[in-house]
């Protein structure tokens, strides 16, 4: 009995200690990123998130378009533009979620993909964006607006009609002054990620927007160019990193957290070999500020869902259907 009475009271102390060890490195306040800088991602306590329409708003219109991107811009005061960037065959950066573009245009999987990285720019804005868009009646308005059109008119019909494929640098151009900011994902991988976080950066620099975008990949690879070479350039945290993020926080170590990514973008749950983690809580965004880092949460189209993230203070809410966060933040009294 004395000896499992020693054994208790040792156990309790181990306990206890863990439990002071964890709730001072907890008091401890955590580096932050951006040398504690303002970050422009992050809202003012009790404002409204930021409305960022999800490859322009992709249910509303033709992803990635300018017809989509203009009209979330005209329409529902967003704040960001989320967008997918790949490289073409003469080095042009284009809005386009996939590697491929056949599920996004007329072309058909006849001789195997139609890759990006394959063809020029000057035969990429030949085709139609908006082609497969299906609307909320389940119609397909776009299909016939090149039918009898010369294969030397197609580019300009299509840029009349805002379907034509769009480059970064005339998205830019066409919104650099304004208040508008970016979330950037670089799908390339490779040399051609390198590649294309070069020429991205460079247009990032060139039209003077360095506070008003984040870049983003999947590919550690590119994460780590970006990161090394670029270092005042914003990065949003890849699976990994934000993985670290939630992990050490739930264990109470996120203090030993060294990556130096400005925002965590984070759907509201992830299922890893069957166990379901809940990302969207109180707790991950508030230690996130403490280290200047904003919250982003994708891809969010339930109403009641953007409710609660809302509720809860995340930053940005990336949605493809702009108008209901609009509508609903209209409604909360925003």
């Amino acid at each position: 009995m004395r000896k499992l009475f020693k054994g208790l009271i040792k156990a309790g102390t181990i306990i206890g200690a863990l439990a002071l060890t964890i709730g001072v490195l907890n008091i401890i306040p955590p580096k932050k990123v951006l040398n504690g800088e303002t970050n422009p991602f992050i809202i003012e306590k009790g404002s409204r998130p930021m409305i960022a329409a999800h490859r322009g708003g992709k249910n509303l219109n033709p992803e990635n378009t300018f017809k989509a991107i203009d009209y979330s811009v005209e329409n529902f005061d967003i704040d960001i533009i989320e967008m997918d960037l790949c490289l073409t065959k003469d080095n042009h950066l284009i809005l386009n979620h996939n590697m491929t573009i056949d599920s996004s245009t007329e072309e058909k999987e006849v001789d195997g993909d139609y890759y990006v990285r394959e063809h020029n720019l000057d035969e990429l804005q030949t085709k139609n964006f908006g082609y497969n868009f299906k609307d909320s009646q389940g119609n397909y308005p776009y299909r016939s607006i090149l039918e009898g059109v010369k294969d030397e008119d197609k580019s300009k019909v299509l840029e009349e009609n805002k379907l034509r494929v769009v480059t970064i640098d005339e998205l830019f151009i066409k919104y650099a002054s304004t208040d508008i900011k970016y979330i950037i994902e670089i799908k390339d991988d490779e040399q051609d990620g390198l590649d294309a976080a070069d020429i991205l950066v460079e247009k990032i620099e060139q039209y003077h927007v360095e506070d008003k975008v984040i870049i983003g990949t999947f590919h550690t690879e590119v994460e780590s160019h970006v990161e090394e070479t670029y270092p005042h350039i914003m990065r949003g945290a890849s699976l990994g990193s934000a993985a670290g993020f939630i992990v050490t926080q739930m264990l109470g170590v996120n203090i030993f957290y060294n990556a130096t990514v400005t925002a965590l973008q984070i759907p509201t749950d992830y299922t890893l070999k069957g166990i379901t983690l809940q990302l969207a809580k109180k707790n991950y965004i508030n230690r996130a500020h403490r280290r200047n880092i904003s919250v982003q949460f994708w891809t969010i189209n339930d109403k009641e869902e953007m409710r609660m993230l809302i509720e809860m203070g995340a930053d940005v809410i990336m949605t493809d259907n702009p108008d209901v966060l609009y509508e609903l933040l209209n409604e909360m009294g925003y």
